[in-house]
Formats: structure tokens, C-alpha cells, sequence
């Protein structure tokens, strides 16, 4: 996402807290970087209520994901929250497909910039 939307302020965090500070797990970077992104300098951090008064659009990979960030919204809040795919995008250090994690990710990277991007039809 940062590659196709570099003026976006972007930002990643986990909703468990097991791997805080960690860099992105070794065989990811490698595929990532098969494709030209670089992953190396990003860290692991907790979601946190918070986000939802950092950021305008918070993207889930995941149902479960999705839920787990529905419960730490403050009262009164309505920072939307959404999936990233059609689908829930399978976590690859799990699956070992992380050319497919990629592929899916990066398909709805581009359906999601076009459907926030601001249009002069609309």
C-alpha cells in the first residue's frame, strides 16, 4: 500500500501483543522483496484504542481481526473499520503461501485506493 500510495499515512499494528518491536517475519521480507518492497524497516505495535482518533480508515485482514478492533473502540467513535479483501487475507506464517498473501494483498491494496480515492464524478 505504501508503494502505490506513498502520500497516504500508513501504519500497521497486530491485535495480539506477542511480537512488539519485531521486524516482519524472515520469509515475508524475502517475498516482499522478490517484488521490490521493501519491509525491512517496519516493527510490530499493538493496535491500541487510540488509533481510531490517529487514523480517518482502520483495515482489517480478518473477520476475527475486525472484531477484535471493534472492541477497543472508544465510546462515541466512528473512525470506520473495514476488511481488506472480499475475503479474509490468510495469515501466511501459517499457510506458507506468501506469494498468494501478497498477491491478495496487493489486489485489494488497489481495489481500496480506488474506492477512498476522491473522484471528480462522484
Amino acid at each position: 500500500m505504501r508503494a502505490l500510495a506513498p502520500d497516504l499515512q500508513l501504519d500497521s499494528a497486530g491485535t495480539g501483543g506477542w511480537h512488539v518491536g519485531d521486524p516482519p517475519y524472515g520469509p515475508m521480507q524475502e517475498a516482499a522483496r522478490a517484488r521490490g518492497i521493501d519491509l525491512s524497516d517496519l516493527r510490530a505495535r499493538q493496535f491500541m484504542g487510540a488509533d481510531f482518533d490517529r487514523f480517518d480508515l482502520i483495515i482489517a485482514m480478518d473477520a476475527q481481526n475486525k472484531a477484535d478492533i471493534e472492541r477497543l473502540r472508544p465510546a462515541g467513535n466512528a473512525t470506520p473499520v473495514r476488511l481488506m479483501a472480499d475475503t479474509d487475507v490468510p495469515d501466511p506464517y501459517y499457510t506458507r503461501d506468501f506469494e498468494g498473501a501478497l498477491d491478495l494483498i496487493e489486489a485489494a491494496a488497489r481495489r481500496l485506493l480506488v474506492d477512498i480515492s476522491p473522484s471528480q464524478d462522484r
